[in-house]
């Protein structure tokens, strides 16, 4: 691998392509109005909450989990696993609701 410059020929093919490339109005466009976001897009978000399909074994093992969690919480009144049951409930009935959608939908 050289560090060097190209060969003629070689740069002469980069240098046509880049005339190219600039010479194309909508990429130039796409380009210069290109802006990297931090935060995810609400609506990309949405749609892959939306397409979202659990399998059985994942909503099994969610649900054994927060079971195990709101017995743990009951008997110790640890916060920890209250804390820890409160976070993983929502997320298991999201899970265990499509899951049902499914079902329904087949």
């Amino acid at each position: 691998m050289s560090i060097g410059r190209l060969p003629e020929n070689e740069q002469r093919i980069l240098d046509e392509m880049e005339r190219a490339l600039r010479r194309d109005r909508r990429l130039d466009r796409k380009l210069r109005t290109h802006r990297v976001s931090r935060r995810p897009d609400p609506a990309r978000v949405l749609a892959r909450l939306a397409s979202y399909r659990p399998r059985v074994r994942t909503v099994v093992f969610l649900l054994a989990v927060s079971a195990g969690l709101m017995v743990a919480g009951i008997v110790t009144s640890e916060p920890g696993a209250i804390w820890a049951f409160a976070a993983l409930w929502p997320l298991t009935m999201f899970a265990a609701f499509r899951l049902m959608c499914r079902c329904c939908d087949g």
